[in-house]
């Protein structure tokens, strides 16, 4: 029975472990909360951090595989234990581009992927320079994650927000839609493609807020977002899950905002809403398996359940009577005991054929459940 390993211990973990109970599979999780979502589904959990060289190695070099749920994970180790015959998903390689946006964005002009024009800055001051460019969007280099280290830039007084770090600067594009496409890429470069997503974004979080599969696309738009897709993810040469997320534009034109070298939110609806989930095809790939069936079983709606304004503490989940007694609905909480404002506590995926009953469910579960703290 192969061991394969997780670094992070948070909800993508958790729902990764859930579908590895199919499979004759031993499972580690590495975390530094020992009460993280995936601790008590792992078979073995180990306290540690992941950004650490020496808790990464030492985690690793028992394992026949390992994988991440977060990017921002020690590299290095990682690159050490492949060098030693673990099998890495993604390659270090891949992740080192993926994980840090300046290496992500130069990685796409290299290779002729279309993109949002951008510069590179190194301090704040820097900005100054390229008021020209506004309005644009400043993304810390590496560390931002979830809607953090990202800050819109509209016009020169927005400058003093921007990050005195690394970061990319880029150029805002008039969007028309925002575009998800999941492939998985098997360890003989075999790939499968999962159906497109449509996603809306909470414009004040910056997180996604709700999501449609399968979008609905002008044919060019949907044959160039595939083609794209599959470029990027050929170009990185690694086995493993990659989300691809992208921006059509409203002269058609579809370029790539970023990557997730994982498991991503953008295929949660994957779990009912496709015969393989993207959780199933990762297992599938780590485990040298055929990939899954990619295909839909029926459109499908996805909400993220997210943390309540002013509300921190010891979570309560108010109208979730309502929402389950809703058809062809289907909760999944993340077993997180503290709420705070802005945190992925769940989602909700709903099935449909009729894209009305999608939005207007959808709708429905945004304004009746809430995610609160309990008061003292």
């Amino acid at each position: 029975m192969k061991k394969v390993g997780i670094l992070g211990g948070g909800q993508l973990g958790r729902m990764l472990l859930q579908a590895a109970i199919n499979y004759p599979v031993e499972t580690y999780i590495m975390e530094n909360d020992a009460h993280a979502p995936s601790s008590h589904l792992c078979h073995h959990f180990v306290k540690g951090d992941i950004t650490n060289f020496e808790d990464v190695y030492n985690f690793g070099k028992q394992l026949d595989a390992i994988t991440i749920e977060i990017e921002h994970v020690n590299v290095e180790a990682l690159e050490q234990l492949a060098a030693e015959g673990v099998v890495v998903y993604p390659k270090p390689e891949a992740l080192k581009i993926i994980k840090n946006k300046i290496h992500q964005k130069n990685f796409y002009k290299q290779h002729e992927i279309p993109t949002s024009e951008f510069v590179v800055t190194q301090t704040l001051s820097e900005l100054n320079n390229h008021i020209h460019f506004l309005p644009a969007v400043h993304k810390l280099g590496s560390g931002g994650y979830d809607g953090k280290g990202v800050q819109l830039l509209r016009k020169a007084e927005d400058i003093s927000v921007g990050f005195d770090a690394p970061a990319v600067l880029e150029k805002m594009v008039d969007i028309k839609q925002e575009i998800a496409i999941i492939i998985a890429v098997a360890n003989n470069g075999e790939t499968a493609i999962y159906p497109p997503v449509d996603m809306v974004f909470d414009p004040n979080l910056n997180l996604l807020s709700y999501q449609i599969c399968p979008a609905v696309l002008p044919e060019k738009v949907f044959w160039k977002a595939e083609a794209i897709a599959i470029n990027v993810v050929k170009k990185l040469n690694s086995p493993g899950i990659f989300a691809v997320e992208m921006f059509a534009d409203k002269n058609d034109n579809v370029l790539v905002n970023e990557i997730a070298p994982r498991v991503h939110n953008s295929g949660h609806h994957s779990i009912e809403g496709n015969y393989s989930s993207q959780f199933d095809m990762l297992w599938r790939i780590m485990l040298n398996y055929p990939l899954g069936n990619t295909e839909i079983i029926l459109p499908s709606a996805l909400v993220n359940i997210i943390g309540a304004e002013n509300h921190e503490g010891a979570v309560v989940y108010d109208g979730l009577n309502e929402v389950l007694k809703m058809d062809n609905v289907f909760v999944h909480l993340y077993g997180k005991a503290k709420t705070k404002p802005g945190r992925k506590m769940g989602h909700v995926t709903i099935l449909s054929n009729e894209k009305q009953e999608l939005l207007h469910k959808a709708n429905q579960i945004k304004h009746c459940l809430f995610v609160k703290a309990k008061s003292d």
